[in-house]
């Protein structure tokens, strides 16, 4: 049996280290798993025809770091179109020919965040929708047509989904859990860091909109670390570091620097997955927190970034989506509410560290291990 990885995210981000490595975790979870695993990207085409091939390039470049090179097929799309058609695609990596033998026998689609839609999908043995962010797709399958009517399967990492907490828009599609996916052979337990650094990945400003009480509350990370952000005053003793997109010229960077937060530029640390997972290595412990929504619907969620960094011994501290329950009572997360629990958990990894790395560790090897979840997944 073949098993795709279908990702529409991957290639078209070129310094995005940090995303190119989500879709990593499952195909290389399949490889161990000694599956037939297939990494299919979508990339519509731009306006701009050197910058497609450019990132052309550096995804086959990323693959063949990570001995990929010949199990992907990348569908270069011109014009772009919502509707998939393979006929108006180009196969780069694996041929056409080879691809529509594979769909001829037995397979089965790990559809990532809606990222192959039909006909193409229709193509496809197994349908199973992975969702990798319940609070918006939960939401906006309520308004449109999000792959609902075309899968067989419907997964999701909202933990909480079914939990009478859970305030998630109602779906009459029978979902089942799965964790974050870390492949535990690729990320490994490292040394404790010199420099006592908290930092997190990611983008300070969000253009996702969700509708909560008829409004469309603020979800980007500026407005939910607005509470956490006199932490490098209360801990002098710690570095509160945040790779974040912002500007240069961006006014957020002299107020966060007074603040005394570091901004670094997640191009420079994180453009390749191995410079992403290098740089996490690098801190203590993750600090970062939830948006709002997903705090407030009590979705579960957890990040792929956060399994990472258990996976390389780092614990977590954030806000509780609802998740902390689907845990195991030492699982290197520590759950906070306020800058008041912040503080006393930042102390408590300074103060304990090696137990709390190897409660990281142990919790990804037990939980969000790639291999275990696949299994679940595919039912193997």
């Amino acid at each position: 049996m073949t098993i795709f990885v279908g990702c529409g995210f991957a290639a078209k981000y070129r310094e995005g280290g940090g995303v190119l490595s989500v879709p990593l975790q499952w195909v290389l979870g399949l490889r161990r798993l000694k599956l037939d695993a297939i990494w299919l990207e979508l990339l519509p085409a731009t306006n701009d025809p050197r910058t497609d091939q450019a990132r052309i390039a550096n995804f086959q470049r990323r693959l063949r770091d990570h001995s990929l090179a010949g199990r992907y097929c990348l569908l270069y799309q011109k014009p772009a179109d919502d509707v998939h058609d393979l006929a108006r695609m180009i196969c780069i990596g694996m041929s056409e020919r080879d691809l529509l033998d594979r769909l001829g026998g037995p397979n089965a689609l790990l559809n990532l965040s809606y990222s192959i839609h039909p006909p193409f999908l229709t193509q496809f043995e197994r349908r199973i929708f992975c969702d990798l962010d319940p609070s918006e797709i939960f939401y906006w399958m309520t308004k449109m047509e999000m792959g609902q009517s075309h899968h067989d399967e419907f997964w999701t990492i909202g933990l909480n989904v079914h939990g009478g907490d859970c305030q998630l828009p109602k779906s009459w599609l029978r979902w089942k859990t799965f964790y974050p996916l870390a492949d535990t052979n690729l990320l490994r337990r490292r040394p404790r860091p010199r420099e006592p650094k908290f930092t997190t990945i990611g983008q300070w400003y969000w253009g996702g909109a969700v509708e909560v009480a008829g409004e469309f509350p603020d979800l980007s990370k500026k407005h939910a670390f607005e509470k956490y952000l006199d932490l490098p005053k209360r801990i002098p003793e710690a570095r509160f570091e945040l790779a974040m997109n912002i500007n240069l010229n961006d006014p957020e960077r002299a107020r966060l620097k007074k603040r005394g937060w570091h901004i670094i530029d997640p191009h420079r640390v994180a453009r390749t997955p191995g410079f992403y997972h290098r740089y996490m290595a690098g801190a203590l412990a993750e600090f970062t927190v939830i948006k709002g929504v997903d705090v407030a619907w009590r979705t579960g969620w957890l990040s792929d970034r956060a399994a990472a960094f258990l996976a390389l011994g780092r614990p977590v501290i954030t806000e509780d989506s609802g998740a902390e329950k689907y845990l195991p009572p030492e699982s290197g997360f520590r759950f906070v509410r306020n800058a008041d629990e912040a503080e006393i958990a930042v102390k408590e990894v300074l103060q304990d560290w090696p137990r709390l790395s190897r409660q990281a560790r142990n919790c990804a090897l037990e939980v969000f291990d790639s291999v275990k979840n696949l299994r679940k997944i595919l039912d193997l």
